[in-house]
């Protein structure tokens, strides 16, 4: 476990504060994340052939992560607003040999800044998997989100990418 004095968002009295970027330096941040969603075959063929009631998915889907990823600082107490200068988000079908089928979304965001854009990637890829839920929660209860995480991050002082998944 961490001691306290080295988290960063604690002041040395156990308090919270947003952690003072001022002095760092500005620099390219790119974030990386992804969920994935497992349903019912017949689920997913509503998807693919935009029977929903509520919609196409993909697109509300794509729209609610981009929106999501702008919308950070205001939903994460304290994550810094950042000057995001590209969010895209990507949702393919996954390969399944099993009963259900999977849907794999993927955000990737950057920034010119002194904070890294982690949270508005993850956040992204979560809203997406929400909406996602939402627009197909009528034909499938069981829908799950099975997997949310960063698998990038590029600028700053340290680089991070994820091993490869073979749960994917």
């Amino acid at each position: 476990m961490n001691d306290p004095k080295d988290l960063t968002h604690l002041t040395s009295e156990g308090d919270l504060h947003m952690v003072d970027v001022g002095d760092k330096s500005v620099t390219t941040r790119v974030a990386r994340a992804e969920a994935v969603l497992q349903m019912k075959k017949e689920t997913a063929e509503a998807i693919r052939a935009r029977t929903l009631k509520k919609g196409d998915a993909f697109t509300v889907a794509k729209i609610a992560g981009i929106n999501a990823a702008k919308e950070t600082a205001r939903l994460i107490p304290l994550c810094h607003t950042l000057p995001i200068e590209k969010v895209d988000v990507q949702i393919e079908e996954m390969d399944s040999s099993t009963e259900d089928a999977r849907f794999r979304i993927e955000s990737l965001v950057r920034c010119e800044g002194k904070t890294g854009v982690e949270m508005e990637a993850l956040t992204a890829v979560s809203v997406a998997a929400l909406t996602f839920y939402d627009m197909c929660k009528a034909i499938d209860r069981e829908m799950e989100v099975v997997r949310i995480r960063l698998i990038e991050k590029r600028g700053g002082k340290s680089d991070f990418l994820a091993e490869p998944d073979s749960k994917s």
